[in-house]
């Protein structure tokens, strides 16, 4: 299943270009980079890429140029910029970039929201934010990651977060009011229902969010889906069925996905042996711990981290 959103035809080409602009200058490298705003990443890549996994925390990615495929299980989502993806919770996906130039690379922002921000923010808004609509799970409804165009009141909004890097002594007061704006402007756009049916405490996307970040905190332990169908109310089928709509996977598929991610960060971050890592993790098998990541990330453990290393210590062209 494949979501493809076109380029959005009413955006400010003197915005984008101050956008793409303060991206390029700020983005030295070709990879996710930090930034003086603890809530903001930004991307840049020269070239398309292969397929590559990653867990998206809840937040905002926006697209300035270029264009990302993302699969979430059997979900495919393509974005061109300009336009924007929200992960409404903690998923596991694999990324590729289809379109990048040295010319005109593939530049991107990610921005972390706290789902409480949007929470207190639509009780804020009222009757005046989006409905949510029917809370009936869907395919198309309620997948965790949903994509928008970003309109010239949304590109004006992302420029005036991004600006904020061109004089760090207005970070620490206006950043939390340009980021605040981003939010507004998702919930009152295309994006709107959909992160109001996550934020509502009694809708089913909501309380597979919190079975979402019960899984999150306790990955290393046995996955008992009768104590989570208890703890959101539901029933165990109900529990299941709704998680994959919205994860495109199952919560033992997740559980795996996280483990594996955590390991890879330990063993690169940390120095970590498999096996040390893999019983970090939860992993009771060392052999069933090399096998399923050989499988998910393409290569075994010590040969995956050994080439992570290495390209990230490879030197930059001449």
């Amino acid at each position: 299943m494949t979501d493809t959103l076109p380029i959005q035809a009413s955006h400010s080409t003197d915005t984008l270009l101050q956008l793409s602009s303060i991206a390029r200058r700020w983005t030295p490298l070709e990879e996710l980079q930090d930034t003086a705003i603890a809530e903001v990443q930004l991307v840049r890549a020269d070239s398309p890429t292969t397929f590559h996994c990653a867990v998206y925390d809840p937040c905002l990615c926006f697209v300035i140029q270029g264009s990302k495929t993302v699969l979430l299980g059997d979900k495919e989502i393509v974005y061109t910029g300009p336009s924007y993806m929200g992960s409404a919770v903690h998923l596991p996906v694999v990324g590729r970039i289809d379109h990048a130039t040295p010319e005109t690379p593939f530049l991107a922002v990610k921005v972390s929201v706290n789902p409480q921000e949007v929470a207190g923010l639509i009780l804020e808004l009222g009757d005046t934010a989006p409905l949510a609509g029917n809370d009936t799970i869907c395919p198309e409804m309620d997948c965790g990651l949903k994509s928008a165009p970003m309109d010239a009141r949304m590109q004006g909004a992302l420029y005036r977060l991004l600006s904020l890097l061109d004089s760090p002594e207005d970070i620490k007061v206006l950043s939390p009011l340009a980021r605040r704006e981003l939010i507004y402007r998702a919930l009152m756009g295309a994006m709107g229902p959909h992160m109001r049916r996550f934020a509502a405490s009694d809708s089913q996307a909501n309380r597979i969010a919190r079975v979402i970040y019960a899984l999150k905190e306790r990955y290393t332990q046995p996955l008992k889906i009768r104590e989570l169908a208890a703890a959101a109310n539901m029933s165990e089928s109900t529990l299941y069925h709704s998680f994959r709509q919205v994860t495109r996977m199952s919560p033992l598929q997740y559980q795996k996905k996280l483990r594996l991610h955590e390991a890879r960060r330990l063993m690169l971050a940390e120095g970590l042996e498999a096996a040390t890592a893999s019983y970090r993790v939860g992993y009771e098998s060392p052999s069933q711990f090399s096998r399923e990541y050989s499988r998910m990330f393409g290569s075994p453990p010590r040969a995956d981290v050994s080439y992570l290393r290495g390209a990230r210590a490879a030197p930059e062209p001449a």
